[in-house]
């Protein structure tokens, strides 16, 4: 089905975005990249203005919220995965499966077959092994699966990354959840446009009111250029696919997840993580349950 090479498409992008975003993130502050990166992003959605306009009222409202969700959301995982390795940050994120998941049968009405609830049972349990690893393996992954600069900090504070890195799973399934209310009523382009212009506002609205710094040298950085584009051609496509009547929320996030493979393989290849041969064998655990979630599909 097209539906399925669309969130692939979006998938690897996905992937590559959280490598480029602690790349971007290594030369600027967070906010600096994060408000660049949605500004250009906008610039480049700007020529679908012409086709974003007559929109009732009730779906300015949605895309508002649906903005106002991605922008909590991006604050809470790009300030987590400065922080955390990537590879551990793309594991993490697969969590949104669950919340998605949760979105998609209890709100959308959608059916868990038998293939896609046992899907899902390999999923949680490939997400469990991250955590509950082999006793010999333990001594050697807490010693690495955190950055040195994370090390110096308490647990406490290592925590807190780990919980905003989940507070962003749960904000992005939502806003993974309002793709698919609005694209029933509503194009792609309409859909992309109105999304941008109000996180713009957000980010305004928030630089303002917190009178955060912000250097003009961030547009030198390579890094937020891919990043957007990265971003604009992903969104497009799932929100193309979001718009086909026989796609799934629940199958839908279960196809994103393999985007951990690129993140794992991104630590190991760019930023030299290490560690990379345990979280390897749990992301090949949860993309065996997408696989099997997938074969009546």
């Amino acid at each position: 089905m097209i539906w399925i090479s669309f969130v692939l498409i979006y998938s690897i992008l996905k992937g590559l975005r959280e490598i480029a975003k602690k790349k971007a993130m290594d030369k600027n502050s967070v906010m600096e990249v994060l408000v660049a990166y949605t500004l250009l992003s906008f610039v480049f959605v700007l020529p679908q203005a012409p086709k974003a306009g007559g929109l009732e009222a009730k779906f300015f409202v949605l895309i508002a919220i649906k903005s106002f969700a991605i922008f909590l959301a991006w604050i809470c995982g790009f300030n987590s995965l400065k922080k955390l390795p990537v590879s551990l940050y793309g594991i993490i994120d697969l969590s949104r499966v669950l919340f998605a998941t949760s979105f998609g049968v209890f709100i959308l009405g959608e059916h868990l077959g038998f293939l896609q609830i046992l899907s899902l049972g390999i999923v949680c349990t490939g997400l469990l092994l991250l955590k509950f690893r082999p006793p010999f393996l333990q001594k050697k992954t807490e010693e690495s699966q955190v950055s040195p600069t994370l090390q110096a900090e308490s647990g406490t504070r290592t925590h807190i990354y780990v919980i905003l890195s989940l507070a962003s799973c749960l904000l992005n399934a939502f806003s993974g959840f309002l793709d698919k209310v609005l694209m029933k009523d509503i194009s792609s382009s309409q859909l992309q446009f109105w999304y941008m212009l109000f996180l713009c506002l957000y980010y305004a609205l928030y630089m303002i009111a917190t009178r955060t710094k912000f250097s003009f040298s961030v547009w030198k950085n390579k890094w937020i250029w891919i990043l957007a584009i990265m971003f604009i051609i992903g969104d497009k496509v799932l929100f193309i696919a979001n718009g086909i009547p026989e796609s799934k929320v629940t199958i839908m996030t279960l196809i994103k997840q393999s985007s951990c493979l690129i993140t794992i393989l991104g630590g190991y290849f760019v930023f030299k993580e290490k560690d990379i041969a345990w979280r390897l064998f749990c992301a090949i655990v949860v993309i065996a349950g997408i696989i099997i979630g997938m074969i009546r599909f």
